[in-house]
């Protein structure tokens, strides 16, 4: 596991790709672990579908543990992202549910589940397995359900849920309450962005009267509902869209509407870095096992490589950790 950890510090996405870097580096592997000879590519898989997944994503939140600072107020956002080229005939392709720290910018843990579906019951058993008191836990609309608020609730965390359709009743009810009230009243936090010829307002109305609607207690916590509308202009072109929460946040319409937006980090900090800089929807482990253990490995590579001090990209960091092996040792110290 010390090599396939080394191999993708350095540059790695599969498991040739650790022979070959065993191959390059055995005299420095002798030194540092004792290694009498290379593992092969089938050795490595082997190793890599024996190990039981949730152990070795066990490491993982340990090492977060390790390396995140507690921050009151850490926005922990929850997201899944399906690997694409792990799929075959006879199953689905493997879908990861994440929860991203935005303040420390780590993964804190993670699940395999067999479809986006499954992220339904996964994510409060994924919540279940870490520290989230004083986080807000933010989710897209999948995942607004109430066994979130509440296991969010019994943590002695808050939570920001996107609201969607799925939820029928409800967003119908809330819609029209926020649309209603953004009509009235003006925005208690707005905020205007300009950026490549690209003018954002967005615009944020959060209400803490819920006492009206019907089904509140089923929603442990409910505190506000908040609407955020972004508009966008681009030359002659101007689009709006409005989206909808339901959370335990008390009134404070600037900490929603960051909250809302910071969920986003998880998709641009997280899962674009796993396809862009570990090529992970091309990685083509089919075995269970072997897929879910190299998902996890990516994930322990990203956190360490993110404490990296300096300006350096992530690809430029394991640029550097495969040309100088004491810049890999400064990486692996915890």
């Amino acid at each position: 596991m010390f090599i396939s950890l080394c191999s993708y510090l350095s540059g790695a996405e599969g498991f040739y790709d650790m022979e070959d870097y065993a191959h390059a580096k055995q005299e420095w592997l002798r030194k540092h672990i004792g290694m009498q000879s290379v593992p092969s590519h089938d050795t490595f898989n082997r190793v890599f579908q024996a190990i039981s997944p949730s152990c070795f994503g066990e490491c993982l939140m340990e090492l977060s543990r390790r390396l995140r600072e507690q921050v009151c107020g850490d926005i922990v956002a929850f997201d899944g992202k399906t690997h694409r080229r792990t799929g075959t005939k006879a199953n689905n392709a493997l879908h990861m549910l994440n929860a991203w720290s935005v303040e420390n910018r780590l993964v804190l843990g993670q699940m395999a589940v067999e479809e986006k579906s499954n992220e339904i019951t996964a994510v409060p058993q994924l919540m279940d397995m870490l520290d989230l008191k004083g986080c807000v836990v933010t989710a897209d609309a999948l995942n607004c359900q109430k066994a979130v608020a509440a296991k969010a609730i019994e943590k002695k965390a808050d939570y920001l849920l996107a609201l969607k359709a799925n939820h029928q009743v409800l967003f119908d009810e809330v819609s029209a309450y926020m649309d209603d009230l953004s009509g009235q009243s003006p925005p208690g936090f707005e905020q205007v962005e300009k950026d490549h010829g690209r003018i954002e307002t967005r615009r944020c109305w959060q209400s803490a009267s819920v006492d009206w609607h019907a089904g509140k207690a089923e929603w442990p916590g409910l505190r506000s509902f908040v609407l955020i509308e972004s508009i966008r202009e681009h030359g002659d072109t101007v689009e709006t869209s409005r989206r909808y929460y339901i959370s335990s946040l008390p009134q404070g319409e600037s900490y929603a509407a960051q909250s809302a937006r910071a969920h986003w980090q998880i998709e641009n900090s997280l899962h674009w870095c796993l396809d862009v800089v570990f090529n992970e929807d091309q990685s083509r482990a089919r075995t269970r096992n072997a897929a879910k253990n190299l998902g996890t490995l990516r994930s322990i590579c990203l956190n360490l490589l993110r404490r990296i001090p300096g300006k350096s990209s992530l690809k430029g960091k394991r640029f550097k950790i495969s040309l100088n092996d004491d810049f890999l040792l400064e990486a692996l110290k915890i």
